[in-house]
């Protein structure tokens, strides 16, 4: 065979199509242990602001402790000082007051000798001496029960030892474990991926998430990193619905804005983004608060909303995707091929969105990939799309009641679910590609859970 023959549509061929996805997934496994490093150290630093936060309240709690103690210990040390010296003040004021007295006795001694009689002074001096004899006994006494009081400070045998026993506060301790980066091998990833005609879904449970009777109108269903299932319900009822990954109720998340939320994506542990169709504005909400965090004028309808790598990708304007950097940097726009696309979703470097007609590939820059064609669809078709970890892609549409499974290679496809099936106006598709698992709601609220083999 000649190189002429052999090479014909070669840019058409399966060796080419697996070179570009083995490249593709070479590029993205080094983006993601990339990512997964920095994220690694940004833990690092989230870690080492909750010990510098630890050894900060160790040291106030300490400090707290001995002011405490030294509170203590000062009031004690007042309260002896004042019961010392009161018990010299009164030895002081007694003797003051002894000393008045015998200043008076000496004055009238003095008065005696100078103005009385030989007599009176006799008789005079023999009453004072009693008198002065019986003080200086008092006084004998009085000085002899005196004391001296010394205070002191007996310091405590553990705080004398801290300086010398006590060498650190705490000790920083670091375990490591192995780091959970999946380089997967390119061929690896060729052989393991989903043969289509293998391909089954089983069912694991089904349940109901409306309470009330009549449609409930959900135009949308995500897991949350919780692993909650939170649908929005494009009614008037204004809210966000989340239940637990077995169907009990959890809560309802209130919209601030009168609007009716349309679609969903989830961009971390407590923010996702919600558009509202035809209010030209998209908004990023805090789980936790239930507060708007950002409002994202668009100047357009807005349907179909996913989130990427620090990015918002954005069905909004004549046949255009806006991607919104939340970072804050500029918005970038590119056309895509259809002008009816209501939902969209994307995998690592590519972005699918769908039509009433067809399934659209492209890269996150917009550049075509592949398109197929959705045959047999009424007009009235809404479909829902999802992709699994090997970009395999799963279609629902509505009016149908059928859910189709499109190759990677945007060529082959077959039908996974119908309404033979139980599969009855079916509106949003989510597919989980931690758990391999996938969860389809109908208009009526009615959940189904699927595992993916």
């Amino acid at each position: 065979m000649s190189i002429s023959v052999a090479s014909s549509n070669a840019k058409q061929s399966t060796a080419l199509f697996e070179l570009e996805e083995a490249i593709d997934r070479t590029l993205l496994n080094v983006k993601e242990c990339k990512t997964n490093r920095e994220t690694a150290i940004k833990e690092i630093e989230k870690q080492e602001c909750e010990v510098r936060k630890m050894i900060f309240e160790t040291r106030k709690k300490v400090n707290l402790h001995l002011n405490k103690l030294e509170k203590k210990l000062l009031n004690e040390l007042r309260s002896s000082s004042r019961t010392w010296k009161s018990k010299h003040m009164e030895i002081i004021q007694w003797l003051e007051s002894t000393e008045e007295m015998i200043a008076k006795l000496s004055e009238q001694t003095l008065h005696m000798k100078q103005l009385s009689s030989d007599i009176q002074v006799f008789l005079g001096t023999r009453q004072v001496h009693q008198v002065i004899t019986s003080k200086m006994e008092s006084i004998k006494r009085e000085i002899g029960d005196a004391k001296d009081y010394e205070m002191k400070l007996c310091i405590n045998s553990m705080i004398k030892q801290l300086p010398n026993e006590l060498e650190t506060l705490g000790e920083i301790k670091v375990t490591d474990c192995n780091a959970k980066l999946d380089f997967r091998d390119p061929k690896i990833g060729q052989a393991q991926t989903r043969i289509i005609s293998d391909t089954k879904l089983q069912v694991i449970k089904t349940f109901q998430t409306c309470r009330r009777s009549g449609p409930c109108g959900i135009s949308s269903c995500v897991i949350l990193p919780n692993g909650h299932l939170l649908t929005s319900q494009y009614t008037w009822d204004i809210c966000l619905v989340e239940h637990s990954d077995t169907g009990e109720y959890i809560r309802d998340v209130p919209i601030p804005v009168f609007k009716k939320p349309y679609d969903i994506a989830v961009i971390d542990r407590n923010r996702i983004a919600v558009t509202y169709g035809e209010p030209e504005f998209l908004e990023i909400m805090n789980l936790k608060t239930c507060k708007i965090e950002r409002r994202v004028e668009l100047k357009d309808y807005c349907w179909g909303v996913c989130h990427e790598n620090g990015r918002l990708y954005v069905r909004s304007g004549n046949s255009t995707m806006q991607v919104i950097n939340l970072s804050g940097g500029k918005r970038k726009t590119f056309q895509i091929e259809s002008n009816d696309v209501r939902d969209i979703t994307t995998s690592r470097d590519r972005l699918y969105y769908t039509d009433n007609e067809k399934v659209y590939c492209c890269r996150l820059n917009g550049d075509k990939l592949w398109q197929f064609p959705l045959e047999g669809r009424s007009i009235e078709d809404l479909c829902s799309i999802a992709v699994d970890i090997d970009n395999n892609v799963y279609v629902l549409c509505d009016e149908s009641n059928n859910l189709t499974y499109i190759h990677h290679n945007g060529r082959d496809s077959r039908l996974l679910l119908t309404e033979y099936d139980g599969l009855l106006e079916p509106h949003s598709l989510y597919y989980d590609r931690e758990k391999n698992t996938m969860r389809i709601c109908n208009r009526h609220g009615l959940v189904w859970l699927y595992n993916v083999v």
